[in-house]
């Protein structure tokens, strides 16, 4: 698209604000699932001002129009909205105002915004109404401007709903839908409407192909007492998966039907998840609904893996690493040759992930950053950044895949030449952190934000910090970061229990330098249980060499080194099986043991 086409999209959006009375119309990044990966028929935001990246809000009014993202696409944004009608808001900047304060400022009394009520939550809506309505400002959520002016706007995906075998799955849906209701009534309510695709992908053992990287499908899911229904375009269901989803006690509706649905429904009390909701995925105001607004109920379920899903992802796992250690034997020779670069590594990564068996996809989209780009949290190389791969320095490598048992998220921090004192430092300091946060053990009812000081204590004695959570979920064959239990400095109450999976990823990053993380996927497990009862602890699931070349070995405590020892014998003993000739012969090298 021009620059040319978004100032007439903005001209023509004026118009249709005028025509329904809105002096200002906000665009997220979101869709009516609040997924983090969004199909293009609510890439709304991009269509308006032209920026592509994963993350922003436009705001146009009748005179002005800005733009607001993080600090990882400060230099694309900049870029891309030079010559439109956009200004850039760069967050978290001292003097960038926020969204509702820079409305304040521009609106009057009186006016009103224009949200899209199906692709904010609940929670977002009330959030901003609130903060609007302390100048006289009101907030309309019934419009979606795209609808009447963007043309060729993409369809909603289409694509075939697949049944999650019970060998991978390890519950029936009637199982799970009963142990929901269970809750739904201990909470006083008598049903519920789910938004999220991967709950609902989970509690349905269905998958889809709908969004990029996520095996999920467009839907929406109402589990009453009595019946539950899944709201789903029927083009996407096959004679089997109608059949199947009968067996389990699930009806069907269109997509497009639940509102129309909710509206003709007898009134009743209603559990909603105000952070996940859409705001017209609810109950019709006014006509007798008692909404009990609550943290979703299946997350928690869905966190806590059963047999059949651990069992999946140490298959997974192992897979994996029978693709990284090809991978990794692979890289530096073929960097000392030359011609490689970001793009080029990703992708032959990938490719020796494709051979694996039950592969799917890609988990989400790689994060190759070499040298400076390693600075950038979630750098993702693109044509125009793509960067030469030298034989020094350092490059940060964050992937994973989707395999239909099991879905894997690996860091590595790999060496590609000689390093300096402080990439060394920082790479050892790093390492510490992952090494003490993945030895823990600790009570039942430990919450992540109280663990999270052990992956950041050896760095915090350098006056070293990093600004992102240190663990995350991850889901089965579902997307890589899940909830709601994780590991970051600010309160996260969800405790950590057995049968959990959760990344430990502390990282460093020094801008227009160089960046450090090292991640493992980890599965929570019971250690023992003593008088003062039962404990707790990370076993590792992800089996991939940590390279050794990096460290500086006087700054390791003994009990450290163990650790690492430990683990290296255990990637050793279940992938050397896997490999032969030279990737075993590179295997057994990257795991010897260190005796200092």
């Amino acid at each position: 698209m021009s620059k040319q086409d978004i100032t007439r999209r903005v001209h023509e959006l004026r118009g249709y604000m005028r025509q329904h009375g809105l002096a200002a119309f906000i665009f997220p990044s979101t869709d009516p699932h609040n997924g983090e990966y969004v199909p293009g028929h609510w890439m709304t935001r991009q269509w308006i001002s032209g920026f592509n990246g994963s993350a922003g809000t436009a705001v146009v009014t009748t005179t002005d129009a800005a733009l607001w993202t993080d600090s990882r696409y400060f230099l694309a944004a900049a870029e891309q909205l030079d010559g439109t009608p956009f200004q850039l808001m760069r967050e978290r900047v001292p003097g960038t105002p926020g969204i509702s304060e820079w409305l304040r400022r521009l609106l009057q009394e009186g006016d009103t915004v224009g949200i899209d009520g199906w692709v904010n939550s609940v929670s977002t809506a009330s959030s901003l109404r609130q903060e609007l309505q302390a100048s006289g400002i009101l907030l309309d959520t019934s419009l979606d401007p795209a609808a009447a002016l963007w043309e060729g706007r993409p369809e909603m995906p289409l694509h075939p709903v697949e049944i999650q075998p019970l060998e991978y799955a390890g519950e029936r849906t009637v199982h799970k839908l009963a142990r929901l209701r269970e809750q739904i009534k201990a909470a006083g309510a008598q049903m519920t409407v789910i938004c999220p695709l991967d709950e609902i992908a989970w509690i349905c053992n269905l998958r889809g192909t709908d969004v990029h990287c996520n095996p999920v499908f467009v839907s929406y899911l109402l589990v009453s007492q009595e019946e539950a229904t899944l709201f789903v375009d029927p083009r996407k269901l096959s004679a089997q998966v109608r059949a199947y989803l009968r067996g389990e006690g699930i009806g069907t509706r269109p997509y497009e039907a639940l509102a129309s649905a909710l509206a003709s429904m007898p009134s009743s009390a209603m559990l909603i998840d105000p952070q996940s909701c859409n705001c017209h995925a609810v109950p019709p105001q006014g006509k007798g609904w008692k909404v009990i607004y609550h943290d979703s109920l299946i997350a928690p379920m869905k966190a806590i893996k059963n047999e059949a899903e651990r069992e999946g992802f140490h298959r997974a796992m192992l897979r994996d690493g029978v693709a990284l250690a090809k991978f990794l034997r692979w890289l530096k020779p073929a960097v000392q040759a030359g011609g490689q670069t970001e793009m080029s590594v990703a992708d032959r990564l990938t490719a020796l992930r494709a051979e694996q068996p039950l592969y799917r996809d890609i988990s989400f989209d790689t994060i190759a950053g070499y040298a400076q780009h390693g600075a950038i949290v979630h750098y993702e190389p693109s044509h125009e950044t793509d960067t030469p791969l030298l034989p020094k320095g350092l490059m940060l490598l964050d992937s994973g895949a989707q395999y239909q048992d099991g879905t894997t998220d690996i860091t590595r921090t790999i060496p590609l030449g000689p390093l300096t004192r402080e990439e060394r430092t920082d790479y050892t300091l790093v390492l510490k952190g992952h090494i003490r946060l993945a030895m823990a053990k600790f009570p039942t009812g430990t919450c992540g934000t109280q663990l999270d000081v052990l992956a950041r204590y050896a760095m915090w004695q350098h006056g070293i910090n990093y600004g992102h959570g240190t663990g995350h979920g991850v889901g089965s064959y579902l997307c890589v970061h899940e909830g709601p239990h994780q590991i970051r400095m600010n309160h996260m109450p969800a405790p950590l229990l057995p049968g959990m999976t959760m990344t430990d990823e502390p990282g460093i990053y020094r801008e227009g330098r160089h960046g450090v993380r090292i991640e493992n996927t980890m599965m929570v497990e019971e250690y023992m249980e003593s008088t003062f009862g039962q404990f707790l602890q990370l076993t590792p699931l992800t089996l991939c060499p940590i390279d050794m070349e990096p460290i500086l070995w006087d700054m390791m405590d003994t009990d450290e080194v163990q650790y690492l020892n430990d683990y290296h014998a255990r990637v050793y003993s279940e992938l050397s099986p896997l490999l032969q000739g030279d990737d075993l012969a590179w295997l057994q090298e990257a795991t010897a043991q260190v005796r200092l």
